[in-house]
């Protein structure tokens, strides 16, 4: 081996530190993602649509933790589907308030709603896919919109594809899909933009109970991962077999709110 006329390392030696540095940008990346969003907090919120006389919500508080997974469960017209318009600021609530780490949505400037939005995934239960797009391009336009470069595009779509199992599929049009595949697509199109929050309104209501449980597991997966997860559904069996937190609505009102299952009896 020839000397170093300055001070020098082995290869070895630089490999190794190399090595540190990756874990080590990978623990900061992982630090911000899990510090982005602390805590959501809703303070009596109530909620009435024009034409009504009963709420549609009334006086609900709730505080949901980074990192948690949570189920809304109850009949229709409980109001799971308005607490998720309402988390996403598509709706404003008649009183109270929702605060994402201490800011009150309904405040917020157009700007600031974008970048709100910008931090949550939605999932729908009819997947709202666009037909004539290719499974890529559709996970593809969630970027598009928010102004990503096609370098970043087509590094980031090929990842959320891997994550959902779909891969193989990315060259295929929605008609082509099984519905378990079709919704795969749209937790893809969810969590390409890295959110800190899912939202999920019933999404294996047009499933078998097989495809609903794997999708159910894979929400698990991303919650493993750092992201909060919020998921309203009638799937009693799916609630009972993950044991996660539930938050039971009736009538608009906080019914329960406890690790476990469904209690549909």
């Amino acid at each position: 081996m020839g000397r170093c006329s300055k001070p020098c390392i082995s290869e070895s030696m630089h490999n190794i530190l190399k090595g540190y540095g990756i874990i080590l940008v990978i623990l900061i990346l992982n630090f911000k993602k899990k510090g982005a969003l602390n805590v959501i907090e809703l303070n009596k919120v109530s909620m009435l649509y024009p034409g009504t006389k009963d709420p549609a919500l009334e006086e609900m508080s709730l505080k949901l933790n980074s990192g948690e997974f949570l189920f809304l469960v109850g009949p229709s017209g409980a109001g799971k589907s308005t607490l998720i318009n309402l988390l996403f600021r598509e709706k404003l609530p008649t009183r109270g308030g929702i605060y994402f780490d201490n800011k009150d949505i309904s405040a917020y400037k157009k700007e600031e709603i974008l970048q709100h939005r910008r931090r949550i995934g939605m999932v729908f239960q009819d997947y709202k896919l666009i037909k004539q797009k290719t499974v890529f391009e559709n996970v593809a336009f969630a970027l598009e919109v928010l102004g990503y470069s096609p370098k970043e595009i087509r590094i980031k779509v090929p990842e959320a594809l891997k994550k959902v199992g779909l891969s193989h599929k990315e060259k295929a049009f929605p008609k082509e899909l099984s519905g378990g595949e079709q919704q795969r697509v749209g937790i893809a199109r969810a969590i390409v933009k890295d959110p800190d929050l899912i939202l999920a309104d019933e999404p294996t209501g047009n499933l078998d109970r097989d495809n609903g449980l794997q999708l159910m597991e894979l929400f698990e997966k991303i919650n493993q991962e750092g992201t909060t997860v919020v998921i309203a559904t009638h799937a009693w069996d799916l609630v009972d077999r993950m044991q996660k937190r539930v938050v039971a609505l009736a009538g608009g009102k906080l019914e329960r709110d406890e690790k476990g299952g469904y209690d549909h009896e």
